[in-house]
């Protein structure tokens, strides 16, 4: 399935210092390939996950269409006097896990997501994507990440997407007391599902609520979980649940 992706072009003199204030990630990562990253509220909650491509004259933001207007407007509003400009551009991604075209770059995220291509015709070589979400654990807008999500729960730090040296970003300070907590209390982590369980499907560790199961692929699936609590069997509707990782 092809991703419903749009592309935010930044550009004028101050577009890099203007976006490395803001977002989760060293803006240096994406000079010569692509980078993850997020904008987080004050809170450290998530406004929108997406990738950052460097380019002469601008930088392009690769975010899911249906968050792109609410990034947009956010961006704006932090725009100020800088010397930066925001547009919708008008180019194609597309992406696979076979051999990379000329041009393509490799997913940040991790190997198995293969290469991402900006220009050519949109799509993809049909790779089963949720499949490998869920074996690599990675999270995607809309399936397991919204707007209350926090990157660290989500893995983003597995993932490449914060870089704790960079310096100030909007959101840094919450994420910062989460990264130097002993550990992480919730978060997301590969299930094993015996049965009939469907995403959003509470997850029940006796009488208590131990999280929410989100992408299937077969018999393993991405679930939120409090720790603490996803311990043995679990379930998820007439389903059993037994946390891997």
């Amino acid at each position: 399935m092809t991703q419903d992706r749009s592309i935010i072009a930044v550009t004028g003199a101050d577009r890099e210092e203007f976006l490395q204030g803001l977002v989760t990630n060293d803006i240096a990562r994406a000079k010569d390939g692509l980078a993850y990253a997020a904008l987080l509220t004050p809170q450290g909650k998530l406004i929108a996950d997406f990738f950052l491509k460097g380019e002469p004259d601008r930088i392009l933001i690769d975010v899911a269409a249906d968050v792109a207007p609410q990034l947009f407007q956010r961006l704006s509003m932090y725009k100020l006097r800088a010397d930066v400009a925001l547009a919708e551009a008008d180019v194609k991604v597309s992406r696979g896990t076979g051999p990379a075209p000329e041009g393509a770059l490799p997913d940040p995220r991790h190997p198995a997501l293969g290469w991402r291509l900006y220009g050519a015709a949109e799509g993809d070589d049909g790779s089963d994507w949720t499949a490998i979400r869920v074996e690599h654990l990675i999270p995607e807008w809309g399936s397991e990440l919204g707007p209350e999500s926090y990157v660290l729960e989500a893995g983003f730090e597995r993932l490449n997407g914060v870089d704790f040296r960079k310096g100030c970003y909007v959101g840094q300070e919450v994420t910062a007391r989460m990264k130097h907590k002993t550990e992480l209390r919730k978060g997301f982590a590969r299930v094993a599902v015996e049965g009939a369980a469907d995403p959003g499907a509470e997850i029940l560790a006796g009488e208590r609520p131990a999280g929410t199961l989100h992408s299937r692929a077969g018999d393993r699936a991405i679930a939120w979980l409090r720790f603490d609590w996803a311990e043995g069997e679990m379930r998820a509707g007439e389903a059993r649940v037994i946390r891997l990782d």
